[in-house]
């Protein structure tokens, strides 16, 4: 299976004053298409300085970063952006979608950015709501959905590009625990589908729904494990 992601000896450093912050330290990674990994850490361990540079958020200090055999650590941020809108389906704890705009609209979105025409778009998104069970909902704005509903619209986004990557960032962490497990049941769905799937969480019953761990601490990987899933 080809590696969607190749990270060698990569570091980033903050100057904080007359102080080097090293969020992270050398770190070696690569994960291959189809995966469902959970990056883990405490708070101030590094995993989000991680999930963003695999996200093209941000650019490593030093070290290699490769997107699908693309070297994306020293792009230009319009270069980033490009890669970002088309090869990674963003899913957040907040969900970050737009009050006054309704779920189709919302969807529709990345595809507007990307300059798709109306029509296409229009039924793209129809089909990426469709597929999180939201077909019925897409004329409802975020403030006439519940919790779990927008959370939902979110991944539906991030399915409409058809991205090489789905990252997502605490994805239940402004869900109830019920909710919470209805949008991971959502998510290995998906797995299963074939898409390549990466979480940042600090909880380890959700990073126990990936096939892997990596445990980071102190900008470091301090493990890098399967998940050993019990038979049904």
């Amino acid at each position: 299976m080809p590696n969607v992601i190749n990270i060698k000896n990569l570091s980033k450093f903050y100057e904080m004053g007359d102080q080097t912050v090293h969020a992270l330290d050398n770190i070696s990674i690569s994960i291959d298409r189809g995966e469902y990994v959970a990056i883990m850490g405490p708070s101030g361990s590094g995993k989000s300085t991680l999930m963003n540079m695999i996200g093209c958020l941000d650019s490593p200090t030093t070290g290699l970063y490769q997107f699908n055999d693309v070297n994306v650590s020293s792009m230009t941020d319009d270069e980033l952006a490009r890669i970002r809108n088309k090869e990674i389906g963003f899913v957040f704890q907040t969900f970050n979608l737009l009050a006054r705009s309704n779920a189709l609209h919302n969807v529709e979105l990345p595809l507007i950015y990307s300059g798709m025409g109306k029509f296409d778009r229009h039924n793209r998104a129809k089909q990426s709501l469709a597929h999180v069970g939201l077909e019925n909902r897409m004329h409802h704005k975020p403030n006439e959905l519940s919790g779990g509903q927008r959370q939902r619209v979110a991944i539906a986004r991030a399915l409409v590009t058809r991205p090489s990557i789905i990252l997502a960032d605490e994805p239940t962490g402004n869900l109830d625990t019920k909710t919470g497990d209805e949008i991971m049941q959502l998510f290995e769905e998906l797995h299963l589908e074939g898409n390549t799937i990466i979480i940042v969480t600090h909880e380890e019953y959700i990073a126990e729904h990936a096939h892997r761990i990596i445990r980071v601490r102190d900008g470091k990987v301090e493990r890098d494990e399967k998940v050993l899933k019990a038979s049904k």
